[in-house]
C-alpha cells in the first residue's frame, strides 16, 4: 500500500473532499434537470401558447440567481479541484474517468446550455403571449429535447462519478 492509498493519510484523505463534492453537485444537477424534463416540461405540452410563453419566460428569468449559477458552473470545477489534488493518481482509472465527467459535463451542458438553450431563453422571452409566432410550438419541442438532452448527460455524468468514487474507495483498501 502506497502512502496515498494509506486510509490513515490525512492528505489522501482531504483529496476526497472535492471529489465528493463533485459527485454531490453532478447529482444535484442531474436532479434539476432530470426533474424539469420529467414534470415541468411534461407539464407544458399541455398549456395553451399564450400560458407556455408566460410560465416559461418566468421559469427562465428565476433560475438566474446565485444558487443555481453556483450549481451549475460548480460541478466541472469540483471535478478539476478533485483531480488536481490527487494528480499523483494520475494513471488511475478513476482519476482518468473523473477528468473526462468534467469535460463532459463542461462542454455538453454549460457549452451546449450557452449554445442552444439560453438562445431559445432568449427566443421565448422576447414572445408577447397575446401574438405568439406561429412556430412557437416547435420552439418549445427544441427547448424540451435540449434539456433532455442536459438531463440525459447529466444522469450520466453523476453516475459515472458516483463510480469513480466508489472504485477510488474500493482502491484504499487493497
Amino acid at each position: 500500500m502506497t502512502t496515498a492509498q494509506h486510509p490513515h493519510n490525512t492528505p489522501a484523505l482531504l483529496s476526497l473532499i472535492p471529489h465528493a463534492f463533485a459527485v454531490l453537485w453532478l447529482g444535484l444537477m442531474a436532479g434539476f434537470f432530470g426533474t424539469y424534463s420529467a414534470n415541468v416540461n411534461l407539464a407544458t405540452l399541455q398549456m395553451d401558447g399564450a400560458t407556455y410563453a408566460t410560465v416559461q419566460s418566468a421559469f427562465n428569468r428565476n433560475v438566474r440567481h446565485a444558487l443555481f449559477f453556483v450549481l451549475f458552473f460548480g460541478p466541472p470545477l469540483w471535478c478539476a479541484l478533485a483531480i488536481a489534488t490527487a494528480w499523483r493518481e494520475h494513471r488511475a482509472l478513476w482519476w482518468r474517468l473523473l477528468a473526462v465527467v468534467g469535460v463532459a459535463y463542461l462542454l455538453g451542458i454549460v457549452f451546449f446550455t450557452q449554445q442552444v438553450n439560453l438562445p431559445l431563453n432568449y427566443t421565448t422571452e422576447a414572445w408577447n403571449p397575446r401574438a405568439l409566432p406561429d412556430d412557437w410550438p416547435q420552439v418549445r419541442d427544441q427547448w424540451n429535447a435540449a434539456n433532455l438532452w442536459r438531463a440525459l448527460l447529466s444522469v450520466g455524468c453523476f453516475a459515472a462519478a458516483v463510480g469513480t468514487l466508489v472504485g477510488r474507495l474500493a482502491g484504499r483498501r487493497t
